[in-house]
């Protein structure tokens, strides 16, 4: 059995800058009063239970955390204005949004604000698109699929943006441009918010995935961007399994493959892709093909240093 490995797989230049900070604060100690993260600070739960052994505190609302402890912003982002209500509880805020997220917030705001109506491509509940929503300032439609929004009646007599979930599809969001611009001739403004990273690691999965028999994506299974790379390798025809750890994986079913592709999504630790790249090389006494091994943000036990 030979095994690929991506290059682009595991954490993202976002997650590893929203973690630094929070590795400075629990060295520092933080303010005194606790160190929380508003809503997890990315979606992996080997992550979370790391930094839950290092004191820090996981908390859904602005309303939960005491006055005098330190706010850590995650790296999706919060709604306009939280940050505001933190700070007049008293809270010290450090904020952590992703600088794609931060980009994209801040376009939307400007655009919206010349009166344009945001057309957004995201999953409704996912906390990022949250965040985006609530910079809209002249009102905003959601859609999940290019078919919600071929669904929509938009009126011809006014302006619209569209922008995207950082993580979401760049094909269909580029697709979903066309149907607005071409066919049904809207006045509209393109802001092509879908980080380059969430593409480059999109086109190498799918690469690798029409060169093997199989192929493993390694990230939490609240992770939207893992998903969509699952999604997208699926599309392929590939058989594809998401895998949070290497528990999770079927050994007897893997074993039938002569190749198989191995990649994370961007909030995926590297020791958790390492542990499974080296099951499967010593269940099957193969050589792995891919980068060398390399220390990086994430501890071999899958969580942080």
């Amino acid at each position: 059995m030979e095994v690929i490995r991506a290059k682009t797989a595991g954490f993202c230049m976002g997650v590893i800058l929203a973690l630094h900070k929070l590795d400075a604060l629990v060295e520092a100690g933080g303010s005194g009063g606790g160190i929380f993260t508003l809503g997890p600070i990315i979606h992996n739960p080997q992550v979370l239970s790391a930094y839950e052994r290092k004191g820090v505190r996981t908390v859904p609302a602005p309303e939960d955390l005491p006055s005098g402890s330190t706010a850590v912003i995650r790296a999706h982002g919060v709604p306009r204005g939280v940050e505001h209500r933190l700070l007049a509880r008293g809270v010290t805020v450090v904020d952590a949004t992703c600088p794609k997220v931060k980009k994209a917030q801040l376009l939307i705001r400007e655009q919206t604000l010349s009166g344009r109506t945001l057309l957004l491509y995201g999953e409704e509940k996912h906390p990022e698109v949250k965040g985006l929503l609530s910079y809209a300032a002249s009102g905003a439609l959601l859609f999940e699929t290019r078919e919600q929004l071929s669904r929509m009646m938009l009126d011809p007599g006014k302006r619209y943006c569209l922008a995207a979930q950082t993580t979401q599809e760049k094909e269909i969001f580029e697709a979903v441009a066309d149907d607005l611009i071409r066919c049904r001739r809207c006045d509209v403004i393109v802001l092509r918010t879908i980080c380059d990273t969430t593409r480059e690691r999109q086109e190498e999965a799918v690469r690798i995935a029409r060169t093997v028999d199989f192929m493993i994506v390694v990230g939490g299974f609240e992770s939207g961007n893992t998903r969509r790379i699952a999604q997208v390798v699926s599309a392929q025809g590939t058989p594809c399994l998401h895998v949070e750890t290497a528990g999770d994986l079927p050994m007897e079913e893997i074993r039938r493959y002569g190749k198989i592709g191995l990649t994370g999504g961007a909030s995926t630790p590297k020791g958790l892709i390492d542990e499974i790249q080296r099951i499967l090389s010593s269940r099957n006494g193969a050589p792995v093909a891919g980068p060398p091994p390399r220390r990086d943000h994430a501890a071999s036990e899958g969580g942080v240093p």
